[in-house]
């Protein structure tokens, strides 16, 4: 989150008015990959912190170290999305950004987050950030 913070700035500061710019971590991934790689860490999140297991007592799979067992494949999405990429070349070159996060690092640290803090991908599973919606926009 901060490496693309910190790259928003750089345009908002150096960029030129009317250009546009990619803020990217130079590096390409299969979706199927990114969804077994968040599994393998899910994994070892749950290995590694006990009180998850106290915190989400239904995910069975990531306690048994299976969370990939959860992949399924529909039939709307057939795969014509194998991957979603951009070219981040700009940004470096007129505005001198660098990601300092390898995706690794950066999905890592995002799954963490997510697991330390249900409260709001909670809200989002049963609707009632509507309501905070609702009450800052209408």
């Amino acid at each position: 989150m901060e490496d693309h913070a910190r790259g928003i700035e750089k345009v908002l500061l150096q960029g030129k008015v009317g250009e546009n710019y990619n803020i990217g971590g130079h590096n390409e991934w299969h979706n199927i990959d990114i969804v077994q790689y968040i599994c393998t860490e899910m994994d070892k999140a749950f290995a590694a912190n006990t009180s998850l297991k106290q915190q989400y007592p239904e995910a069975h799979s990531a306690m048994a170290g299976q969370s990939a067992a959860l992949i399924t494949y529909v039939k709307d999405r057939p795969g014509h999305d194998r991957r979603y990429a951009i070219d981040a070349h700009k940004s470096g070159r007129e505005l001198g950004y660098l990601p300092r996060e390898s995706f690794e690092t950066g999905i890592r640290k995002t799954l963490h987050w997510y697991l330390e803090n249900p409260q709001w991908w909670r809200a989002v599973m049963d609707g009632s950030y509507r309501q905070w919606i609702a009450t800052q926009y209408d």
